[in-house]
């Protein structure tokens, strides 16, 4: 089932996320929605807050990518209580980030390049490992939407301000994206 995006400005996006019991029911069907409610939206990535849940699940999906960055081929996956362990900081690299959560919205944010990360799979099988590259970036986006921040949060105090009107435009349930969403307000 596709579900709404919540859009800027919904409470649920900036709640830190708790983590889910192995047994808890519905996951499996929790999921395969959000990788629907992905694919509909076009995205990367997809953070249970951004769906209205706050919980730890993040779905991921690179192969959409995969003309450009072949590594990425078949990759699709799903992160049950993630949690970042330890940022490697010798090297970073700014690229331009959006967010469903965030239409129309862009900009260029700064991150380490790798990350070690500890999370179950699907089948509630426990991972610790350190991951690089592209896919380093989209789960540290991901996993802050998990403890309540987005990308804006680390752009700087100027680039905030300029991007202020966009962000009030949002609060106020004006804009357009071809997905469903729940505006923080009624238009």
């Amino acid at each position: 089932m596709i579900l709404p995006i919540y859009i800027y400005g919904q409470p649920v996006l900036r709640k830190v996320a708790e983590d889910i019991p192995a047994d808890m029911p519905g996951v499996d069907e929790l999921v395969q929605d959000m990788f629907e409610t992905l694919t509909a939206s076009e995205g990367v990535g997809l953070a249970a807050p951004q769906i209205g849940k706050a919980i730890r699940v993040v779905v991921i999906d690179l192969d959409v990518l995969s003309d450009d960055l072949p590594e990425y081929k078949g990759f699709r996956k799903a992160y049950i209580n993630p949690h970042i362990e330890e940022y490697d900081d010798s090297e970073t690299e700014t690229m331009e980030e959006g967010c469903l959560s965030l239409p129309a919205i862009h900009e260029r944010v700064t991150r380490p390049t790798r990350i070690r990360v500890r999370y179950l799979d699907e089948q509630m099988q426990p991972h610790d490992e350190w991951i690089e590259g592209y896919l380093a970036r989209v789960m540290q986006h991901e996993f802050d939407h998990l403890d309540g921040k987005m990308f804006i949060d680390r752009i700087s105090p100027l680039r905030k301000q300029l991007i202020k009107s966009k962000l009030r435009a949002l609060l106020q349930g004006r804009y357009r994206c071809g997905y469903k969403t729940k505006a923080a307000v009624k238009k």
